[in-house]
């Protein structure tokens, strides 16, 4: 049996339904809703992945659409009001276009009677597996605004914690566009009329100045094929970069990069902890805790290093234990572990590591502006010298030569 999602037409109401069904292909599908009174408009299969979804490069639903709809959720929630009028009221203030339509499916699955954990699953593109094993603790336990308004929390420290990161990239990115920009200028307008001052005095350009003259030539002429083969590129990498190798090299790569390597390491330490800390919170097993989080880190290096630490923590062995000597992982984080271990407060502890390389990291942030800054001041002199040296070196030769003496 497959699932498709489907928007049809009601006949009797003349309501237009978006909801799923299972059937054995998409024409069973069709018939099936036929025969429920309903018009097909669009079948689609649901775990279908076109190329554009492999790419990360399909529909999204932004942090901060989830975080608002989850805050939102746990207001209506705390205020008394029964669960799917909640979900159906936020349902009417969402905004965005895709998470309307996912929270419309789960207003469906909730009405028929399934828990909201289960009905979250189904959209793991936007509930990840933290988002619906906190929903599930939180049902169980009877505090699911608590939950949602801690799920809110952790995301909001999540977001703002690659939001500085981002920040920090936005000045190298601006500098390396210049850097681009400049070398196009110089190799399709200054280049080439030094090319044909040198071709009209039949002289031989400089090594340097000939080879770029060459590159010139071939992005004047063929442009078309130079941005194809970049887009190309840019494509492939991506998709590459979501294969098991390349999520492993480009994992390696974020750890151990220059400048950024370190701060990279304090991310995930913040990550692990807080996540941790919520989940621990919440009631939910240190085992179960464990196995969701190392799926939420994002590095499937440190996560290697998680699951080695389950398998000794199920054995019987100390959190903290399991966790020394990994290179991984930042020694302060098992050594705080062990302390929370001792005084039966682990959870608090982790929170207060947390805590602590978040602050870590916007220090590591402000150092990589300051870093980076004259880092890429010598790139940009140097590339940028390079090629004035390119166009200018010729010139200045035909002057000590005469050669624009012969020209006039």
């Amino acid at each position: 049996m497959q699932t498709f999602v489907y928007t049809a037409h009601r006949t009797d109401t003349n309501e237009v339904v978006k909801a799923e069904v299972q059937a054995e292909s998409e024409r069973a599908a069709a018939k099936l809703l036929m025969g429920q009174g309903l018009f097909p408009i669009t079948i689609d299969d649901k775990h279908k992945e076109s190329l554009f979804d492999k790419a990360g490069l399909g529909k999204r639903v932004s942090g901060k659409d989830r975080i608002i709809f989850t805050r939102q959720l746990s207001t209506l929630i705390n205020a008394g009001l029964p669960l799917v009028q909640s979900l159906r009221t936020v349902h009417d203030q969402i905004t965005n276009k895709n998470l309307q339509d996912m929270v419309g499916q789960v207003v469906a699955k909730v009405e028929s009677g399934s828990t909201l954990s289960a009905a979250f699953g189904e959209h793991p593109q936007v509930f990840n597996t933290i988002y619906v094993s906190l929903v599930s603790a939180g049902e169980a336990s009877g505090t699911l605004d608590v939950t949602l308004e801690r799920i809110a929390n952790q995301q909001e420290k999540d977001a703002a914690i690659l939001g500085k990161i981002r920040s920090a990239l936005i000045y190298p990115v601006i500098v390396l566009g210049v850097i681009v920009a400049v070398l196009i200028f110089m190799l399709i307008s200054v280049l080439p009329q030094v090319g044909s001052l040198y071709k009209d005095l039949h002289k031989d350009l400089p090594f340097l100045t000939q080879a770029l003259l060459n590159v010139s030539n071939f992005i004047t002429h063929w442009w078309p094929l130079v941005v194809i083969a970049l887009v190309g590129v840019g494509f492939g990498l991506r998709l590459y970069s979501r294969t098991e190798p390349g999520r492993a090299q480009l994992d390696q790569a974020k750890l151990s990069i220059p400048l950024f390597g370190r701060m990279y390491r304090k991310v995930y330490m913040a990550r692990f902890a807080r996540t941790l800390s919520t989940l621990l919170s919440s009631g939910i097993p240190m085992l179960e805790a464990l196995r969701i989080v190392k799926d939420a880190i994002s590095n499937v290096h440190v996560e290697k290093t998680i699951n080695m630490a389950m398998g000794q923590v199920k054995g019987g062995k100390a959190l903290s234990v399991s966790l020394e000597k990994h290179d991984t992982f930042i020694p302060l984080v098992p050594q705080m572990i062990k302390i929370g271990e001792q005084s039966g407060a682990i959870d608090s502890m982790l929170e207060r590591v947390a805590i602590y390389f978040e602050n870590e990291v916007d220090e590591e942030v402000k150092n990589l502006s300051t870093t980076i800054e004259p880092v890429l001041m010598v790139v940009l002199g140097v590339t940028v010298g390079g090629v004035i040296a390119a166009v200018l070196l010729p010139v200045y030769s035909l002057v000590g030569s005469g050669g624009i003496d012969n020209l006039k």
